[in-house]
């Protein structure tokens, strides 16, 4: 079993000792001196420089959120599980408080506090107004990984009720339709196993300097389904296919010799040239729109030449641009 597939038991148990604690400390912090701290907006005395860093990780539930949290917690973030919404403010200001101790904070919102959930929308309208850079990460999963993730561990979906598995999965995706939708970063974890995940994390947060634009480079074989996370997708398939060279068959897009065999094909080095020129576009707009993560997925029939290849190539091409790529080869070895 994946250590991201489905949270721990524990985790309700930790959830009631993370929220007291936060409720504590708010109290204390509105209380210190005698003096009532007002949370609508940045307390004075506190410059705009010391607000920390907030990411919201959320998703659907047994998608990894866990795995994601612990991995920002390894980078050094403060990370709370399951607090619920309408605290995420205070606990911004006291961030704020800390005399930059707690620089970045990383919090873990989910349905298993349904009452609390429906104060989202009101929380992140509330740090938009005292101007906080705000983040969300959205774990994604199919329906079959999550029911085989539940099924393992032989615990039920948190909102499933009387029903099926599938029917609190069903629930689950409408409860987040909308803050999918807010999503900065949406990763899919369906064929991801912990490290892989991990690795993700850690090429979207590591360092202590931010770059204008991230990107990851996916291959994928269409004949196993579009990749959910995909910002874009380009068809290799006009492309012919190494598969039917007996000599190069049993390689990867990852060989020199499948690799020049793609390249010198009619319109692949043109293919190259102008989609890096039109990502070159798409990437100046992304960064007007404040957009830091875009997931480029290059498909084949199967997902071993042709996509691995260009996939090679392209994020190469990226590199070169200044844009920090990660290329990910997710049906590679699968056939």
């Amino acid at each position: 079993m994946s250590e991201h597939d489905v949270e721990p038991r524990t985790e309700r148990e930790q959830t009631s000792a993370t929220v007291a604690q936060s409720a504590k400390a708010a109290r204390s912090a509105n209380h210190e001196d005698g003096a009532q701290v007002s949370t609508d907006s940045t307390p004075p005395g506190i410059p705009d420089a010391a607000i920390p860093e907030l990411v919201i990780i959320s998703g659907m539930s047994g998608a990894g959120r866990s795995t994601a949290a612990k991995c920002l917690e390894d980078l050094g973030w403060f990370v709370v599980d399951n607090l619920p919404p309408a605290l995420i403010p205070t606990m911004v200001e006291l961030g704020a408080r800390s005399q930059g101790n707690v620089a970045r904070i990383a919090v873990v919102v989910d349905v298993r506090g349904r009452r609390f959930f429906d104060n989202l929308r009101e929380s992140l309208a509330d740090l938009e107004s005292k101007h906080v850079t705000r983040r969300i990460v959205f774990l994604e999963s199919s329906d079959d990984a999550l029911v085989r993730r539940f099924e393992s561990v032989r615990r039920p979906h948190p909102l499933q009720g009387d029903g099926r598995i599938v029917d609190g999965i069903d629930a689950e995706r409408e409860l987040l339709r909308e803050l999918r939708g807010d999503a900065d970063l949406v990763i899919d974890t369906s064929s991801l196993n912990v490290h892989e995940l991990r690795a993700k994390m850690d090429a979207q947060f590591a360092g202590e300097e931010e770059p204008e634009l991230r990107a990851t480079v996916m291959s994928f074989g269409f004949k196993y389904g579009l990749p959910v996370d995909a910002d874009l997708v380009v068809d290799m398939r006009f492309l012919p296919n190494p598969h039917w060279v007996p000599e190069l068959r049993p390689y990867t897009g990852l060989n020199d010799e499948v690799s020049a065999y793609v390249l010198n094909q009619p319109g692949a080095k043109e293919f190259l040239d102008r989609y890096t020129e039109l990502l070159q576009l798409v990437a100046a707009g992304y960064r007007r729109e404040g957009k830091r993560y875009v997931t480029i997925a290059v498909g084949c029939t199967g997902g071993k030449h042709r996509s691995v290849a260009m996939s090679e190539k392209l994020a190469a091409r990226l590199a070169a641009e200044g844009v920090e790529t990660v290329v990910v080869h997710r049906d590679m070895g699968r056939e």
